[in-house]
């Protein structure tokens, strides 16, 4: 068994080592590529998504470096987890269920594989991925670590795996969006560099699920708790949830964590949205004038652009936060029936909307 397991680590380390070659074989190429004709006669214009870390990765083919990134995360994340399980003799061995289906196992598989392709084919980079894996992977977390009794190091490290199997093969393969480099020519790019204002829309935002959180466990995850979470060692953590966290290290931490990443993956690519031209065309939008269908677009989706990205990232991070949450919970921890998964998964994806509606608010001032 220990062969095994040796064999197995040595296969996804050779795994690795392989596709990070790769991608630095891809990037040495692209650097010393020729530039392509007519290039240097044409004006350069700073635009928020295509600046980077001077690395041009698209000389290999997207789908190329998209199935190098899903082969980099699997082994990274499988890696990852070993070892931690390694490092604290399987700990969370403890209260995970046994012997998942084959079904449940796809479905855990293809939830990894759908948040790659929905990041790569959104065009975001690794700090948007890391930041999805935070709101995704935390509740989770937060859960076996404070009402199940894991150590608060062993459900971080886990957490980081996560983290860090989203983030490491973007970085290697997908550029930096201007906006997370506040490359220069981006808007409002003063704002985006400001250190102050990245502190304050963080702790922000932690505010806003610390609050959440408290409201859940006054009004709704007690009982919940109670009901549907079979052999839950105690419910103490959120009957006598203090206000804003206060005195509790671990809710404090994650808070600040889920703050960081929504406002990393909400408010940055926000406020670093210049205005378009369909700005222009939506001020100057005539409904006396306009057709039935012009009416009716207006209406519906009759927003500026910076209020697009808010709202289309802002669902993005509730779906990544309903879907994981619910996943790691009902498929992961034993006793944890779908309902009172749902239930759970609900707080957080409350905590994501209601932090996107402010931080877009703040945007706008």
């Amino acid at each position: 068994m220990g062969r095994a397991k040796e064999a197995g680590a040595e296969a996804l380390t050779a795994v690795v080592d392989g596709a990070a070659a790769a991608a630095r074989a891809v990037s040495q190429h692209a650097d010393t590529a020729p530039a392509p004709f007519g290039a240097a006669d044409e004006p350069t214009m700073a635009k928020p998504r295509t600046l980077s870390r001077g690395r041009a990765h698209h000389r290999l083919p997207d789908s190329a470096r998209f199935a190098l990134a899903v082969v980099l995360s699997f082994a990274i994340s499988s890696l990852g987890r070993s070892f931690v399980d390694h490092c604290s003799d399987n700990e969370i061995g403890s209260i995970t269920r046994e012997g998942n289906s084959r079904t449940e196992l796809f479905l855990l598989a293809a939830r990894r594989l759908s948040g790659l392709a929905l990041g790569w084919f959104a065009d975001y980079d690794s700090y948007d991925l890391a930041a999805l894996a935070l709101l995704a992977h935390g509740p989770a977390i937060y859960l076996i670590s404070v009402f199940y009794g894991i150590r608060a190091m062993t459900a971080g490290a886990y957490l980081s795996v996560d983290v860090v199997s989203a983030f490491l093969p973007f970085l290697l393969l997908r550029r930096l969006s201007g906006a997370h480099t506040a490359a220069p020519g981006i808007a409002n790019r003063d704002i985006v560099a400001d250190r102050g204002i990245q502190v304050l829309t963080s702790v922000h935002a932690a505010l806003v699920y610390s609050v959440v959180l408290f409201l859940a466990g006054r009004y709704l995850l007690p009982s919940t708790l109670v009901l549907h979470f079979q052999g839950i060692p105690t419910i103490l953590p959120a009957a006598e949830a203090p206000f804003l966290g206060l005195g509790s290290p671990t809710t404090l931490i994650l808070s600040l964590l889920l703050g960081l990443a929504a406002r990393t993956f909400i408010f940055t690519p926000l406020v670093a949205t210049p205005r378009t031209s369909e700005d222009q065309k939506l001020a100057e939008f005539d409904p006396v004038n306009a057709t039935l269908k012009e009416t009716v677009a207006w209406n519906l989706w009759g927003y500026t652009t910076r209020t697009k990205v808010s709202l289309i990232r802002t669902a993005m991070a509730m779906l990544f936060t309903a879907v994981g949450t619910y996943l790691d919970t009902t498929l992961v921890i034993k006793g944890v029936e779908p309902y009172g998964a749902a239930v759970y998964a609900s707080v957080w994806v409350t905590g994501a909307l209601v932090t996107g509606v402010t931080l877009r608010y703040v945007g706008s001032i």
